[in-house]
């Protein structure tokens, strides 16, 4: 939130016509002041302050500090549920801070006030000279001349009362513009409602012992975990295994210091999270753990700098994986090498316990059988135990015992679900739709950091196709992605839509093409799935055709009322496609459909894009997953290092197939 008020500040400064970007400057931090806590607030206008203060100078850093004032009184009225009275009150206060700071700034700068009040002088001469060559109006002259000399006199006076009047009715306007915003963002979720209690216990996280424990989600009517037991000892290398919904992260929250609803959650010490020789999770997504700029301030980010400089970072890094990549920008890193760096970052703090969440579930299959072996080697090597949490068998195989959750429970083995079935695919058109020729891109180029993605890509996609791109981590799929979707311009060749004999640079066409993203809720940002339906359909579109998309990707119409922070995984990524059906687009590209889905939901998954494709629409599925997906694709392409390694080629038909 400090982030987006700099560029609003910085871009309402520096750019013509763009100074009501300085009002919109007080909604993060107005929204930040409603949820948390004065010193949160604090911390991001010191934050935003110093950084705005670097790239744009002291005008605009100060435009961040009457941001944070406004944005800060308006937002803790709101969380303390007060009024236009507690809005008086507090701009009252402020004002008269400013007003302080305003007059003793201009008293310690002896020279430039003298400089200033010349200039006010001046100027009130000089119109009183320019009236007075009219007759009737020298009186007028002559009174403004003295009116400037006794306001200079009593300036202190009248420098606080214009101040404190100035932000008192800033703050009674902002009242009611910026509060009706913060109310129609009370929606969006502004804590996690399952962080743990505090703990001040020494760090202590094993042997933990998990008795009977059940836990509840507030406001849900069935329990996430029922009647769990569970031991888990140093030394040990242990898998939880379960379908999406079978209570595996929950049990991870648990694990972490999160106490259940009933049952008991027994360990030497508290858990430690972040701590020093307590707790360590590295997550699905590494992306959303990664703080550092170069991969060796990220592996020590947030530790004392005592301790930071006893970190052997170039030795972690190596028994990671990630030897000789100390000095490269973690933004340059494919997701399996973020998620060896999250490892690497947990190692730094020597936990006792390491907790994998899904950690394998973004990566391709060689990535998966690396970070897995890296994982199984932890506790051999160190004194602590490491669970990893997947709905991947394969991952556990190396595990010294594997826990099975289905529905919340513990049970000996996991129901199986059937794959995909073939079907009948029609044949495509054959008129070309999108051309790539020559395609090449490098992020931050012309800079030390430049890092090429894609070498000279050429590919043309049919209308009515299904075409499948599979490559490994880094080998520049979701970077192709983009730049088919529009979304990013390649530094180097072209990618059109073609529209009969007319060409078109795609990235003039944005929406045309339409992108699914790999993490969906990225995309969602209305309330409700209707409202985000809505929205993605343009002016006209009604219940009837939000009710027709949901039938398409197979959801209930009841789902248009829900929320779309109550959507689980699979959900989210139907919803996403719901809305590309409702905005009638006829090129779709999906970055990794399949990622982090149980078998059922991949299953569901292909099953659901099979049945897309039957409607007309051109699928380009980008993905690691060949045998989920070759069934229901025309062909496929292989990436490596940026390059298609392999002439694109017809999956063979199946019986029953064409």
């Amino acid at each position: 939130m400090a982030g987006v008020t700099v560029a609003l500040v910085t871009l309402g400064t520096m750019l013509p016509l763009a100074a009501a970007l300085n009002l919109v400057a007080a909604v993060p931090l107005g929204l930040l002041a409603m949820r948390f806590r004065a010193r949160a607030v604090a911390a991001a206008t010191v934050a935003s302050f110093l950084v705005t203060f670097v790239a744009a100078g002291l005008l605009p850093a100060f435009a961040i500090l009457t941001a944070a004032t406004v944005g800060g009184i308006v937002g803790q009225v709101k969380r303390r549920r007060g009024g236009l009275f507690a809005v008086f009150g507090l701009s009252w206060l402020a004002g008269l801070v400013w007003a302080a700071f305003s007059v003793g700034i201009l008293a310690v700068s002896g020279t430039t006030r003298a400089l200033l009040f010349d200039n006010v002088r001046n100027t009130a001469r000089s119109t009183a000279r320019i009236l007075g060559r009219q007759p009737q109006l020298t009186t007028v002259g002559d009174d403004l001349v003295r009116l400037t000399d006794w306001t200079l006199h009593w300036w202190w006076a009248f420098l606080s009362l214009s101040v404190a009047a100035g932000v008192v009715g800033t703050a009674l306007v902002s009242w009611y513009a910026l509060g009706s915003v913060l109310d129609r963002l009370a929606w969006v979720p502004g804590h996690d409602p399952l962080d743990a209690a505090r703990d001040d216990r020494p760090a202590g996280p094993l042997p933990v012992r998990l008795r009977d424990v059940s836990f509840r989600y507030p406001d849900a009517r069935t329990d996430a975990l029922t009647g769990l037991d569970l031991t888990v000892r140093a030394g040990e290398f242990v898998a939880i295994v379960g379908h999406n919904g079978s209570g595996k992260s929950t049990l991870t929250r648990l694990l972490a210091g999160l106490p259940p609803t009933t049952g008991s959650v027994e360990r030497p010490g508290s858990a430690g999270l972040g701590r020093l020789g307590g707790t360590a999770l590295v997550l699905q997504r590494p992306e959303s753990q990664t703080l550092g700029v170069r991969t060796a301030d990220d592996v020590v980010w947030g530790l004392p700098p005592e301790l930071a400089a006893r970190v052997d970072v170039p030795g972690l890094l190596a028994e990671v994986g990630l030897a000789g990549l100390d000095s490269v920008e973690t933004a340059t890193l494919s997701g399996g090498q973020q998620q060896r760096l999250a490892v690497a970052a947990a190692l730094a703090r020597r936990p006792a316990l390491l907790i994998a969440d899904e950690a394998t579930a973004m990566i391709d299959p060689a990535g998966r059988r690396e970070l897995v072996a890296l994982l199984a080697g932890l506790p051999r090597r160190y004194p602590m135990a490491v669970v990893l949490v997947t709905h991947h068998e394969d991952d556990a195989a190396a595990a010294d015992r594997v826990v099975h959750l289905d529905g919340g429970r513990v049970v000996d083995r996991l129901p199986e679900w059937p794959g995909p079935v073939p079907r009948r695919r029609p044949a495509p058109s054959g008129a070309d739709i999108l051309r790539l020729r020559a395609v090449r891109h490098t992020y931050n180029r012309g800079t030390p950091w430049a890092a090429p993605a894609l070498h000279g890509i050429d590919l043309t996609v049919r209308r009515g196709e299904a075409l499948l791109v599979v490559g490994g981590n880094g080998s520049g799929k979701s970077t192709l992605a983009w730049i088919m979707a529009g979304l990013t311009v390649p530094t180097g060749g072209s990618c059109e839509l073609l529209d009969g004999a007319r060409a078109h640079p795609v990235h003039k066409k944005v929406g045309q093409v339409a992108l699914a993203f790999q993490h969906s809720r990225l995309q969602l940002q209305r309330e409700t799935v209707a409202a985000e339906l809505e929205d993605w359909g343009g002016p006209g579109t009604g219940s009837g055709a939000v009710g027709r998309a949901l039938d398409a990707v197979g959801l209930d119409r009841t789902m248009a009322t829900r929320s779309i922070e109550s959507l689980s995984g699979g959900q989210a990524k139907r919803v996403v496609l719901a809305a590309i059906v409702v905005a009638r687009r006829t090129v779709v590209i999906l970055d990794e459909p399949l990622a982090g889905l149980d078998p059922r939901g991949r299953a569901e998954a292909v099953e659901l894009l099979a049945g897309l494709r039957d409607r007309g629409l051109t699928l380009i599925v980008i993905s690691h997953d060949v045998a989920d997906l070759a069934a229901i694709c025309d062909r496929t392409i292989h990436l490596a290092a940026g390059r298609i390694t392999e002439a694109a080629h017809a999956v063979p038909a199946r019986e029953g197939t064409a």
